[in-house]
């Protein structure tokens, strides 16, 4: 924050401050001091707000809030952990396939409750869902 403030940086002044106060708004809902992976889950739920306005600003034709909406997008996604490649995302998917004993799209909740904890912040768990209801289904 205060290197944005120097830089005299309003746009991700403004960014940056939406993400303390979400954090703080949670640790004030919920009485505790939120761990690091609450933080990482805090700023996962506002990228997925970000992305749905983006779609819902661009079939509005507004491309103003667009822009804002993808700064922030990636300002936020700067405060995640490294990202996994798809090799790394295919190698737990299938080690969770196997611990689960999987065979087939009705064992997809099993599959992503392993593989939520091992990848939250460090995958799109969107895409994840998607792999895997494709593995599942063929």
């Amino acid at each position: 924050m205060k290197t944005a403030m120097r830089a005299r940086d309003s746009a991700r002044l403004s960014a940056v401050r939406l993400i303390l106060a979400a954090i703080k708004q949670r640790e004030v809902d919920e009485r505790k001091e939120l761990t690091d992976a609450d933080v990482v889950a805090v700023i996962e739920k506002m990228i997925k707000q970000r992305r749905e306005s983006i779609v819902q600003f661009e079939q509005a034709s507004r491309k103003d809030l667009v822009d804002v909406e993808k700064f922030e997008l990636e300002v936020l996604s700067g405060y995640l952990p490294q990202q996994m490649s798809e090799a790394e995302v295919e190698l737990e998917l299938k080690n969770a396939i196997s611990e689960s004993g999987a065979s087939g799209i009705k064992d997809m909740g099993k599959v992503m409750a392993l593989l939520k904890p091992r990848l939250a912040g460090k995958a799109d768990m969107q895409k994840v869902s998607t792999l895997v209801k494709s593995k599942l289904s063929g």
